[in-house]
């Protein structure tokens, strides 16, 4: 288990109906296997002990007596298995025969789950009586006695957030809303030992179901289904297999074996406590604890390195679509809200001003409104380059919108003089300077033509505070406040392969390949003497914090776990620390340019609008992050 991640097993083993001895032998097998894999929770089917297809012969007692010493077997055999084993079986309680789920734990049995939702599909209901309603002693042996219910919560020890709910076929399902109860109740991953018979279309509405409720429900969902080795006297059964969290399918399978998937439940905990989870008090479950070693596993989950942009282009362009109409929309609203029907932006050759653009131009053609209504004004000064001002002017023609060519050089140099600056020093002031001229120009040209200054800054430069306090930070509407600039990217280059206008494809694609840059400091041969990425860090990186630590509240060494993990053949471990530390140090104190903030349009999960994206004081203190990079320094 790496700090929060847990791998589960979904078993479909080999199976004779009847057979419990050889059904005993490859469960053994399979636990064995599974936990040398790393697996700490190991789940196998429903009735997997007999098979699902026994009939009357679960009357037998020949075969309930099996069960017995089958359960006695399998839990001595896993006695030096670090794992919760969840085995499904029928048991016979004084009069009553039950449809049960044994969990194992280091060689005992802990607790038995009890299906409720008795079907007639498939003759349950001809066998077996509903679950008890509120959880009994039952003696397993002498001087032994376990819990015996339909609302046991299974509960590590050592790791509080791994919560096990059990619902055995059915009762997972809509109209019982047993799942759901437990959900509410605490567990955080629901177990669904299943024996469904096949029908066409089951697999897919299964893997949309999982998908469906772990993501409603903040939870992980493991669902292993009977195998092909029943009885097929009446129905046939697949052996589906599903591994879920927060609505992603990490694993999938049919047939028989093993899939594994790592839940992190750590992550199911902070979206459930961000999303204000509560239990409305449907149900108390019976907590029962177990025991596992928290210790390092190898990790067969893929982190993504792009937390915000899809791994799957088709995907991925569907996400810039959403997120483009989104701009579209609240820019619409906000032009006929004002009554403006013209918009000013500045354009400075790079990715931000660029898409800006792009959202603008959509909208007025949206809207029937005159590209030429919009101003894009580019204000080369002592930093611009040849090439994002050939590039900004070049694009600014090739969409038709009205273009204003401002230097301001002689402007900056006067007001240098008005402060008493002397021009050979580069600081801050130097550089905000230019910022805030080009600001004050936007501004009064869209008074002067009754239009609105459209902001370009990025969700990743307004989180790293890296921009200009009064200057490129401000504006009469913000598109792109709520985008990270690794999904800027990711648009940008989206539209140039989708506009079907060659020239704009080709100066799009060479915004793509310029370094991305405040051109605030002069350059003798007309290149770019800045490279934000140089300075601050690779937004890659920026973004994967951003995302880690505003959206679910991760702790840095966990981030740092993932980001290892994410950007193995990029960055090494001293590099994302060095990074990492910047991010905390810019994330708290530049808040005050963020608590000001102009509106724009919210497009994802995370945002750092003050009216809601990320409410946090301005003087708030950094410490406690910054102590816990510097124990993992010193702790190597």
């Amino acid at each position: 288990m790496n700090r929060g991640f847990v791998k589960f097993a979904a078993v479909t083993p080999e199976l004779k109906v009847c057979d419990v001895e050889y059904n005993c032998g490859k469960i053994c097998s399979a636990i064995k296997e599974a936990s040398e894999h790393g697996a700490k929770v190991i789940v196998f089917p429903e009735l997997a002990l007999t098979g699902a297809t026994c009939g009357d012969m679960y009357y037998q007692s020949s075969l309930l007596n099996k069960v017995e010493e089958g359960l006695r077997y399998i839990a001595d055999k896993s006695k030096a298995y670090d794992a919760l084993i969840f085995v499904g079986h029928p048991i016979a309680a004084g009069v009553h025969l039950y449809n049960c789920v044994s969990a194992i734990n280091y060689g005992e049995i802990i607790g038995i789950a009890v299906k409720s939702d008795i079907s007639e599909i498939g003759g349950d209901g001809r066998f077996f009586i509903p679950g008890p309603v509120e959880a009994k002693a039952l003696e397993i042996s002498p001087g032994k006695v376990v819990p015996l219910g339909t609302d046991l919560t299974f509960v590590c020890s050592g790791l509080s957030t791994l919560s096990l709910g059990v619902c055995i076929g059915e009762d997972i399902g809509v109209s019982a809303g047993l799942g759901r109860a437990m959900a509410k109740g605490g567990a955080s991953v629901i177990i669904n030992p299943a024996a469904e018979p096949a029908f066409v279309g089951r697999d897919e509405y299964k893997k949309s179901f999982a998908g469906t409720l772990s993501g409603e429900l903040d939870m992980g969902f493991v669902y292993v289904n009977a195998g092909e080795d029943e009885s097929t006297t009446d129905y046939v059964f697949t052996g589906g297999r599903i591994i879920a969290e927060n609505g992603e399918i990490l694993s999938q399978a049919s047939g028989k074996g093993i899939i594994y998937g790592d839940i992190d439940v750590d992550r199911i905990a902070k979206k459930r406590i961000h999303d204000r989870f509560m239990n409305h008090g449907e149900r108390t479950p019976i907590q029962v604890p177990f025991v596992l070693n928290i210790e390092e596993t190898l990790l067969g989950r893929r982190i993504e390195p792009l937390a915000f942009v899809p791994s799957d282009e088709a995907a991925a362009d569907m996400r810039c679509r959403e997120v483009m109409e989104l701009q579209m929309l609240g820019l619409k609203k906000r032009l006929l809200h004002t009554g403006c029907q013209s918009a000013v932006i500045g354009i400075s050759g790079g990715l931000d001003s660029t898409l800006a653009l792009l959202v603008t131009v959509e909208t007025f053609d949206k809207m029937g409104l005159d590209r030429e209504n919009i101003v894009a004004v580019t204000m080369p000064c002592f930093g611009t380059s040849d090439r994002t001002y050939n590039n900004a002017v070049n694009m600014i023609k090739t969409l038709n919108v009205s273009f204003r060519e401002i230097n301001i050089k002689e402007a900056v140099t006067g007001h240098f003089k008005d402060i008493k600056h002397d021009m050979t020093i580069h600081n801050s002031a130097y550089e905000n300077a230019q910022a805030r001229e080009r600001t004050q120009i936007l501004m009064d040209i869209a008074n002067d033509i009754g239009g609105l200054v459209i902001g370009t800054g990025d969700l990743s430069e307004l989180a790293l505070g890296w921009c200009t306090y009064n200057g490129d930070h401000m504006a009469n509407y913000a598109v792109n406040g709520d985008v990270p600039k690794t999904l800027i990217r990711y648009m940008v280059r989206s539209y140039a392969k989708t506009c079907n206008d060659h020239e704009l494809s080709d100066i799009l694609n060479d915004i793509l390949d310029t370094p991305v840059s405040p051109e605030l400091l002069p350059d003798d041969k007309g290149g770019i003497a800045q490279k934000t990425e140089d300075i601050v860090g690779p937004y890659e990186l920026h973004d994967f914090f951003i995302y880690y630590a505003l959206r679910w509240g991760f702790e840095p060494e966990k981030i740092l776990f993932m980001a290892r993990e994410a950007f193995e053949d990029r960055y090494d471990r001293e590099t994302i620390l060095k990074y990492m530390e910047i991010f905390y140090k810019r994330l708290f104190s530049q808040q005050f340019k963020r608590s000001c903030l102009c509106d724009g349009p919210a497009v994802g999960s995370v945002g750092v609008s003050p009216r809601g994206g990320l409410v946090m004081p301005s003087d708030a203190c950094a410490s406690v992050w910054l102590q816990e990079i510097e124990k993992i320094k010193e702790g190597n």
